[in-house]
């Protein structure tokens, strides 16, 4: 059944995701490895079948017998007959448990050998009926969670193939293929738009010094582009110049760089003046041809560029070797049509707009032009058809602009280009609801219609390489739906025209189509002038290089790279040639565990000895089970969780059905009638005990000067303190539209910049001015409806709508001022001072906070931090850093609307922003109401009025909405509970996963917390000692890796308030052993993993301790349970 020769099990016997790119089973030399493979993957699936077919018949059998012999309910004849069916049932499951994980083994190495042979549907199917029969531990697998990403990758499944990454890197940041992670998860995050954190992993794989996939200068191209795509353009431009300057660059990659540097002079008016930018662009995109002769896509934008400055012969004669280099290519084809419509030949421009949309029936630029074509020669029921398919695209094509807030840039081309057409679809469903009924006599249509025209030949000028284009060109399918359900989608004309008299819109003849249009002439040529000139500046000069490089381009270019890069790389610790040297010694061995598929699993024996690490040791018992682990390899991952935990993962939200009003739920509110109640524990207990809360009263009872956090105050005392400032669209605050104003998003928009507190509050109050005159303006009429919409309680559908045509004719811009840093004591005295009159709990600096036990500085959250608003001025949906409470006063004089969603729901939240293309982390959104009551999730809703208090509970999401002119302050609080401190670290592990920084150094906390308090709720004492069992057990780990390395361990000492340290490269935090490379002017802390990518072996890498190990081991000894009753608070 297996092999069975000694060489076959040697070959087999460590294959597995890791060869991926390093073993080449197409090349010729590894005929006789494929050939075992191939064998192999036949035998496993027959093994595979017959355990399933064995395992139905006899579960069937015995469970038959079973039933047969109690069916009656009486007692059998022959006791000893049932006695012997009930035993062989037993032995047939206990049999069954050793071939299940047989089963799952082989299911797992069936995977790795299709991913080695390129069939990665294949892979992708066994690798997820292992994840079936193996979801409690397949994490502990890190070449199966490799291989599943490889396969999804290969299949373009970038959401699970990013996870499976994310994944492993957090599982294992030293994994074999780390470097090849890191490459792919940067390509696909630039592909799907999260450009800073494709930045990231695209630089920590340049950290590596041992071979890839993808060589050096390969990572620093995509790096180039990402700050292409980015509109980093002189950015771009050095890196790639950069790059042409090094002597190794290959001729392939070189014309890569030719070719995006001509693109950019060709498009990118920075970069000087027009003609030189002309020239400039010729000149680079020849250059890239000569480089690599075969070049579609530099023939493509090199007739582009000819067409741009109308030379028009050599434009086609570029397009036509475009067309013959790169076969099927939709923008060469719609670039030719538009020559040809430039060049009044109509039939020849038909066909190839109709080559362009068959090949790429999303292409929004080819229905336009085909639109404008078919309306130009009067056949507006085709040309409508056109710009109905243009706009349906559009609306498919989710910008990724919106991904992250820092990288939003609102293309007001696309805005404009969108909201014509629009108008233009519905000038022409008027002028078609116009129009007469067509008579024999009507004049001859100048063009065939989108279904005659579907089927017709290329032209002969264009077609030198019909043949070979043939099958991507699916000329025998129907092209795309005309509108309307009344309408055949059949390409016959006749029947087209029959069902085209059932419809009114369609009931009228083109000769009187004609008519109308030339009684609307004025409008009609208007309106083509500004799509033409808008097609000439967006569709076809300025169409993003994303659009040409960074989506299937890109694939393709990622793929030529790899595979030229997938040869033997002898430097690497494991290589393909040794799979066929045969140890005789071990023969036996290894032929019992290929016979039961066992795979070779480094993870697996670490875990083993993992389930004796318990917080009953002490730091000797600790110690001493460190010294069994392995020193040959790194420790794979600290995690302050629970041994042996899966990777978090978001919880999905809470199954119970929620009603309409449960869906609505009233927000826990208190009002504060004196000092004695702010300062009584049922307060806090209240604050506590809801996901949110708000406090009413609370500056009234304790007598806050909430004056001194005015903005004329904060003028006077420090006017040129630094205000960053967000640019918003101004909307109503249950409602958030696209740029275009078409339909509801998730995407908020917010462009970063700075400013004054002085200058802000110049623009807050002629604001105000402006909006009093406006209302003045108005009259009574408009004053009622201004109101309306400023009330939390007007959400009634009128008003709404009222909301929305206001909000769709204006879409007015404001600026919100936020993030104003109030820590400094010398220049806010009176300000801090004036916040110790708040109870204890929600303090800024309290001895019952956790953050107060951090020992250093964390802006805004264990230090005040001020907003400025204007009304409409919002904080879009996040939790708090950490998952740590939060503590908002509103200074006033105008109000605040608040959303929240319970922690429970935070998943679902999750889920949702995914869904709308949107990181959950690092994008800015605002929820679509509708959209989380749809899937279930509860929504508090209020108002936050002058002096009120807003108490965010650990793990609330929730975002924010100024309705007047106002100012607040906020900071951030950790009561001493087990629920914050579990939700604080369940996001710190998670941030991890997804490359995220947090922000509060939790390991650091977590040992000060042992220092400084002593903790009587059990479950929180567990959690922290959980933490001081991970960490110490990392740190003697590595300690005995680097004296197993041969490196010096020095003591470097920490000062009293020195900040926490973390990796300069992956951002996590790095506690007590710190790695920094020896010769650097400027030293940067790095991680262990980090530092052994850019040293293996960590020479010239000085290794520093910040605490005696002593110390460590007694502050771990020294924190124990408190038996005596104390005041902790158990939540």
């Amino acid at each position: 059944m297996i092999p069975k020769s000694f060489e076959e099990i040697s070959i087999i016997r460590d294959l597995d995701s890791r060869y991926f790119g390093c073993l080449d089973l197409s090349d010729p030399k590894n005929l006789e490895i494929k050939s075992v493979v191939q064998k192999t993957v036949t035998t496993i699936q027959d093994d595979i079948a017959f355990y399933i077919s064995k395992n139905m018949i006899v579960t069937h059998e015995l469970t038959s017998k079973v039933f047969d012999n109690n069916s009656t309910g009486n007692t059998p004849p022959d006791d000893k007959k049932l006695h012997d069916v009930e035993n062989k049932v037993i032995g047939f499951f206990e049999e069954e448990t050793l071939a299940k994980n047989q089963f799952k083994n082989a299911l797992c190495k069936l995977g790795h050998l299709h991913l080695l042979l390129g069939e990665y549907s294949e892979a992708l199917s066994a690798y997820q009926k292992y994840l079936r029969f193996n979801r409690n531990n397949y994490w502990k697998n890190h070449e199966f969670i490799y291989g599943i990403g490889i396969a999804y990758f290969k299949l373009r499944c970038f959401k699970w193939a990013i996870k499976s990454f994310q994944e492993l890197l957090y599982l294992n940041p030293n994994f074999t293929c780390a470097n090849d992670v890191h490459l792919r998860l940067g390509f696909m995050l630039k592909h799907c738009g999260e450009y800073h954190i494709a930045l990231k992993h695209l630089q920590l794989a340049l950290l590596y010094t041992y071979p890839s996939t993808f060589s050096e200068l390969h990572v620093k191209f995509q790096i180039a582009h990402l700050y292409e795509v980015q509109n980093k353009h002189k950015a771009a431009k050095k890196a790639y110049e950069f790059l042409l300057n090094d002597k190794n660059i290959s001729l392939k990659l070189r014309a890569d760089v030719y070719r995006q540097l001509g693109w950019m002079y060709h498009c990118v008016e920075c970069l000087g003046e027009k003609k030189e930018r002309e020239s400039c662009a010729l000149t680079f995109l020849q250059k890239s041809i000569d480089a690599d002769p075969k070049s579609g896509q530099s023939l493509y934008l090199l007739g582009r560029c000819y067409a741009g400055i109308n030379k028009v012969h050599d434009a086609f004669l570029a397009y036509r070797n475009s067309v013959e280099k790169s076969e099927g290519n939709a923008d060469t084809w719609c670039s030719i049509g538009v020559l040809y419509q430039q060049q009044n030949q109509p039939t020849d421009a038909l066909q190839a707009y109709i080559c362009a949309v068959q090949l790429d029936k999303d292409h929004k630029e080819a229905w336009t032009n085909l639109g404008i074509l078919y309306e130009s020669c009067g056949q507006l029921r085709d040309a409508y058809a056109c710009y109905l398919n243009a706009t349906k695209q559009a609306s498919c094509q989710k910008a990724t602009i919106l991904r992250s807030e820092d990288n939003i840039s609102m293309n007001k081309d696309a805005i404009g280009f969108s909201k014509g057409l629009s108008q233009r679809i519905k000038f022409l469903e008027i002028q078609l609801g116009q129009a007469p009924l067509p008579s024999i006599t009507s004049k001859r249509r100048q063009l065939c219609s989108i279904e005659e025209a579907w089927n017709l030949p290329i032209s002969l000028e264009m077609n030198s390489r019909q043949q070979q284009t043939a099958q991507m060109l699916p000329r025998q399918g129907p092209p795309p739906p005309y509108p309307h359900r009344e309408i055949s989608e059949s390409p016959t004309p006749a029947k087209r025209v029959k069902d085209d008299a059932l419809n009114p819109i369609y009931n009228r003849s083109e000769q009187d189509c004609q008519d109308t249009i030339q009684q609307n002439k004025t409008q009609y040529i208007q309106f083509n002038q500004n799509i033409i000139t808008t097609l000439s500046t967006h569709n076809l000069d300025n169409v993003q290089e994303g659009r040409l490089i960074s989506e299937q381009s890109i694939l393709d270019s990622y793929e030529y790279i790899s595979n030229d890069l997938y040869t033997k790389n002898t430097n690497c610790k494991f290589e393909p040639g040794t799979i066929l040297s045969i140890n005789n010694d071990e023969t036996s061995r290894h032929l019992n565990e290929d016979s039961e598929y066992t795979e070779f699993n480094v993870s697996a024996s670490i875990s083993d000895l993992s389930q004796s690490f318990k917080i009953q040791m002490d730091s000797k018992q600790l110690l001493s089970a460190v010294k069994l682990l392995t020193i040959e390899d790194p420790p794979i991952n600290c995690t302050v969780l629970q041994v042996n935990t899966p990777p978090p993962t978001p919880p999905d939200c809470p199954p119970q059905k929620l009603s309409r009003d449960q869906l609505l739920p009233p927000t826990p509110s208190v009002h504060l009638e004196n000092k004695k109640n702010a300062f009584s524990p049922q307060l806090q207990e209240f604050c506590l005990k809801h996901p949110i809360a708000v406090v009413r009263g609370l500056a009234g009872a304790l007598k806050l000067d909430l004056g001194l956090f005015s903005t004329k105050t904060l003028v006077e005392a420090n006017p040129d303190h630094s205000v960053e400032v967000r640019t918003q669209v101004h909307q109503s605050p249950d409602e958030n539209w696209d740029t275009s104003q078409a339909k509801r998003v998730w995407a908020c928009i917010s462009h970063r910049s700075h400013t004054t507190i002085a200058k802000y509050a110049q623009y807050q109050a002629s604001s105000f001015q402006d909006s009093l005159k406006d209302e003045n303006d108005k009259g009574y009429a408009g004053s009622q409806i201004m109101s309306d919409s400023d009330s939390k309680d007007s959400v009634s559908n009128s008003n709404i709508t009222l909301k929305r045509k206001k909000h769709k004719s204006s879409s007015k811009m404001l600026r919100f001022g936020t993030n104003v840093d109030l820590s400094d004591e010398r220049k806010w005295k009176p300000q801090l001072s004036e916040l110790q009159k708040l109870p204890a709990f929600a303090r800024v600096i309290s001895a019952a906070n956790m953050l107060s036990h951090v020992g250093h500085v964390i802006l805004g959250m264990n230090t005040v931090q001020l907003y400025m608003k204007v009304p409409g001025s919002r904080t879009p949906g996040h939790q708090e850093n950490n998952n740590f409470c939060s503590i908002n006063i509103n200074i006033g004089p105008g109000d605040c609307e608040w959303f929240a969603v319970p922690d429970a729901y935070w998943g679902g939240i999750h889920n949702l922003c995914e869904k709308n293309n949107i990181s959950y982390l690092h994008g800015s959104w605002w929820p679509v109401l509708e959209d989380l009551y749809k899937e279930n999730i509860p929504v508090y809703r209020f108002i936050q009025k002058p002096g009120d208090l807003v108490w965010v509970n650990a793990g609330c999401v929730h975002w924010v909405q100024s309705v007047g002119w106002c100012n607040n302050i906020a900071w951030n609080v950790g009561p001493l509970t087990a629920r914050q401190y579990s939700l604080a670290i369940e996001r710190y592990e998670w941030n991890k996963l997804q490359a995220f920084k947090s922000i509060v150094p939790m390991v650091h906390l977590s040992w000060n917390l042992a220092r400084n308090i002593k903790v009587s709720d059990k479950k929180l004492f567990e959690l922290i000692k959980m933490c001081l069992l991970q960490t110490l057990k990392n740190i003697l780990h590595t300690q005995e890796y680097v004296k197993f390395k041969g490196v010096e361990i020095r003591f470097n000492g920490r000062g009293k308030n020195d900040a926490s340290h973390y990796c300069g490269q992956c951002e996590v935090e790095v506690f007590n052993v710190l790695f920094i490379k020896e010769q650097e002017k400027r030293h940067v802390v790095h991680c262990l993993s980090c530092a052994l990518k850019l040293s293996p072996s960590l020479q010239g890498i000085v290794c520093l301790e910040e605490y005696r190990l002593s110390e460590l081991q007694h502050v771990y000894d020294s924190f124990t349970l408190y038996r005596t009753q104390g005041l902790a608070y158990t939540q």
